[in-house]
């Protein structure tokens, strides 16, 4: 189990928030690479489409650190 607090220079940051700014950086590398192969063109709502990837991001960042 993953400990839900963690210490940055007498900091207790919640590991949530953590995982939830990795899953938006990775968010946004990704929606780079998929602007520029033009994916967004054929999405019927970007903006839905880019909250999607960022929830299915962050469970898949949750499930592997939180085993």
């Amino acid at each position: 189990m993953i400990n839900p607090m963690i210490d940055i220079y007498g900091v207790f940051v919640p590991a949530f928030l953590m995982m939830a700014l990795g899953a938006w950086f990775c968010l946004k590398v990704l929606h780079v690479g998929l602007a520029r192969i033009g994916f967004y063109k054929i999405t019927a709502h970007p903006a839905l489409t880019d909250l999607a990837l960022f929830v299915l991001i962050l469970t898949a960042l949750s499930v592997l650190f939180v085993q």
